[in-house]
């Protein structure tokens, strides 16, 4: 066999280079994916990441547990220690000025204790407003609706208990201490006016305290509220009670067997939360408004 013949047989044809090309790129596609595809969804991955999951489920249901029983303290606290301090005797009467300003204290305390809780709303009309607002979910609303509730008729089931018979039922509180009544000459139409402004004013300052552009001045929202409501029941105690609250006169109304002009104190304060919580909410706080823009000078 003559050289050139054996040169020829020693270089592989175009046709075999291309095979073996072909060859190692598929084994090397098949080892760069191999490490993706041998990747399964083990058994301990798996409940790893269902108790996981179940872990953030508890971990939510008892932080909604605390929001609620945080809610039903306050609203009890807020009913023990505001009508109590409304309770007179035939040695001690209290004016209308001393009950304002201490329920007006009794907020501030109230929400001291439970704001980190659960917001210390006390108040359907704020939970309401809250809602509205885009602050809270619909079932948590409810949740916060029967917690005020429940708190308000066990704080003052407090009061009665604590409180001689002739205390609750004085002279000048025949029907019961703390009983939102309309005052002398107010029409209902008119109380139903004045708890609707009254709860339009208070809605208002809870939107500016919610606003993200008010988030600095967050460190006397207590000491704030409480003024606000002492100012309010200063101004609105003697024509309607300034209850703004369904849950602060529902309680005292159930307890006492009292309905007289019940109703006001559902109309009034509910309508007012919704139209002073839209009114902030598109007008005062227009969508699109950002938590860093600087408030005018």
């Amino acid at each position: 066999m003559s050289d050139s013949q054996q040169q020829h047989q020693s270089v592989p044809s175009i046709a075999t280079i291309l095979n073996a090309q072909q060859l190692q790129r598929s084994d090397d596609h098949q080892q760069h994916q191999q490490p993706i595809i041998k990747i399964p969804m083990t058994t301990k991955n798996a409940q790893k990441s269902k108790s996981n999951s179940q872990d953030r489920r508890f971990k939510g249901l008892l932080r909604n547990t605390c929001i609620v029983v945080g809610e039903f303290l306050a609203t009890a606290m807020l009913m023990f220690l505001g009508c109590m301090g409304c309770a007179q005797s035939p040695t001690f009467v209290n004016s209308h000025f001393q009950c304002s300003i201490n329920f007006g204290f009794v907020v501030l305390i109230c929400i001291q204790c439970f704001g980190c809780v659960s917001g210390a709303h006390l108040n359907p009309s704020v939970t309401l407003a809250n809602y509205i607002y885009r602050l809270i979910s619909w079932p948590m609303a409810i949740a916060y609706f029967v917690a005020q509730m429940v708190g308000a008729f066990v704080g003052y089931g407090l009061v009665k208990a604590s409180l001689p018979e002739d205390v609750v039922c004085s002279s000048d509180t025949p029907k019961g201490v703390c009983i939102t009544a309309l005052g002398e000459g107010i029409s209902a139409g008119q109380g139903v006016l004045i708890e609707f402004l009254l709860t339009v004013i208070l809605i208002i300052i809870c939107c500016a305290v919610w606003d993200p552009r008010n988030a600095t001045f967050g460190d006397s929202t207590g000491i704030r509220f409480g003024l606000a409501i002492a100012c309010i029941s200063l101004t609105g105690g003697q024509f309607t009670g300034a209850s703004m609250n369904p849950a602060r006169s529902f309680a005292p109304a159930l307890w006492n067997n009292a309905w007289d002009n019940h109703w006001i104190y559902w109309v009034g304060p509910l309508v007012g939360a919704v139209f002073a919580a839209f009114l902030y909410k598109y007008v005062f706080r227009p969508t699109g408004a950002k938590p860093e823009e600087e408030l005018p000078q």
